[in-house]
């Protein structure tokens, strides 16, 4: 299941008063929590059509609150308040009305959205009498009930004809979106797709955070100096490291220049939402992301008898699971023979902590190890100045390779470049310089390096004439 895909909570914790108040929380299955509203904010002898218009708003009004991370991005530790003047009306241990009760149990898990938009809908709604707002009328729905309006006519008359109604959505448990272990230069996966994503939104309102030029999952320079940038705005710790508080304001900040919690919100597409990044690396897999493995643990097995060395290759057969199953011994975990998360980081920091001691400086036929961050597109680092430095020296021999200038900016034509080795070398074109890229740019240089170099004894000859 896509965890960025709103759902419908088994549980609710509300908030009994202000949110700032010294009041209880209660947490009650949310099936019984929209009862309680409704039985607290319409009345059971209303049209059904006009009860059930009201019970899809509420619906909806809750869910935005509890997918947008309202207030646990603000620090508080509830999913909603019982106040009316912020949030819906709940009276712990009220009555429920039996009609309002099967109604809600009918359609508890379907709440409004704008068409073309994934979050539940703002679904702002007033009494209609004593207070009146720009959405949902409650009062209102009487009438055009009587009138013969269905339920989906009477949200479109408040909330326009743009509007679905998703149906059957997925119940689950409600977990915090903060990642477990904070991300920082080297993480990858779809929680730094979405930071990224939210840095550039919230960086067209805060112009000095940079744009980060691929939000590819891929938490490179470009991404920790943005990350850096947001803290310096926001007041926190400027370290280029996202825990729970840089993560949390940051939902805080993109809810906010987004309007994710009122009626106009410009809204969240599905293509910012969708997974791309399998956590886990299996026995049987190919590609890039099992050679970059390979490469990495290729490289620990020179500083531990306990881990076998590998060939690169891209395939996880059976040398690389005993490989994995030979780290996972050496550094206590389960040992599984697949890669998961904490496999993954063990290997990684392992290999960042000896790279990091590696100047990388460029010396004419020296080849220094993959940096240990992927270098792309925005990219701005001494690690580039090297790439480049190596791409340059191997486009004199494959003349398809365009030269760059050395400027330590990985720009578009740094990356035309790697793009051109990639196609050459036959590495798949992501523009992207991980390990298995480096690796095969530093074992092309190294050959035609040593092969237009002479040895010690050796003669250039000479030509033979008729």
């Amino acid at each position: 299941m896509n965890a960025n895909i709103p759902f419908i909570p088994e549980t609710v914790t509300v908030h009994l008063g202000a949110p700032s108040s010294n009041a209880e929380n209660v947490t009650i299955p949310f099936i019984d929590y929209i009862a309680n509203v409704a039985s607290s904010e319409i009345y059971p002898t209303w049209p059904e059509n006009a009860i059930r218009a009201n019970i899809y708003a509420q619906i909806s009004f809750a869910l935005n609150r509890i997918y947008t991370e309202f207030y646990p991005s603000r620090g508080y530790n509830f999913d909603i308040t019982n106040s009316t003047g912020i949030d819906q009306s709940f009276v712990n241990g009220r009555d429920i009305f039996d009609n309002i009760y099967q109604i809600v149990s009918e359609i508890f898990n379907d709440y409004i959205s704008r068409q073309g938009n994934v979050e539940p809908l703002f679904a702002q709604y007033c009494d209609g009498v004593e207070v009146m707002c720009n959405g949902l009328s409650q009062w209102g729905t009487v009438e055009l009930a009587n009138q013969g309006l269905t339920p989906y006519e009477i949200l479109t008359y408040y909330y326009g004809d743009d509007i679905d109604i998703v149906t059957n959505a997925p119940v689950r448990g409600i977990t915090e979106s903060a990642p477990e272990r904070p991300l920082r230069l080297g993480s990858a996966g779809d929680s730094v797709r979405a930071l990224q994503i939210r840095l550039n939104r919230i960086s067209d309102n805060y112009p000095s955070i940079p744009k980060i030029a691929i939000p590819d999952g891929v938490f490179s320079y470009d991404t920790e100096e943005a990350v850096r940038k947001f803290q310096e705005v926001f007041s926190l710790t400027p370290d280029g490291i996202v825990g729970k508080a840089t993560w949390y304001r940051t939902q805080f900040i993109y809810n906010a220049v987004k309007k994710l919690n009122e009626l106009d919100s410009e809204g969240i597409s599905l293509e910012e939402v969708s997974d791309e990044y399998d956590d886990s690396l299996v026995p049987g897999a190919q590609g890039v992301e099992v050679a970059n493995l390979q490469y990495l643990i290729d490289y620990l097995s020179a500083f531990y008898d306990t881990v076998p060395s590998l060939t690169v290759d891209g395939i996880y057969g059976a040398a690389t699971e005993n490989a994995v199953r030979a780290v996972q011994q050496t550094f206590g975990l389960p040992v599984t023979g697949t890669l998961d998360l904490d496999t993954w980081e063990a290997i990684y920091r392992t290999y960042l902590g000896f790279v990091s001691t590696i100047p990388l400086k460029y010396i004419e036929g020296n080849v220094v190890p993959y940096p240990g961050i992927p270098l792309r597109l925005g990219s701005s680092s001494d690690a580039v100045t090297l790439l480049q430095e190596y791409l340059n020296f191997v486009a004199t021999v494959y003349t398809e390779i365009p030269t760059v200038p050395v400027t330590g900016y990985f720009g578009t034509q740094t990356q035309a470049a790697v793009l051109a080795f990639q196609r050459i070398f036959g590495i798949a074109q992501t523009g992207t310089v991980a390990a298995a890229t480096w690796l095969a740019l530093t074992t092309i240089y190294s050959d035609i390096f040593n092969g237009s170099r002479l040895n010690d004894g050796q003669y250039p000859g000479y030509d033979i004439g008729a």
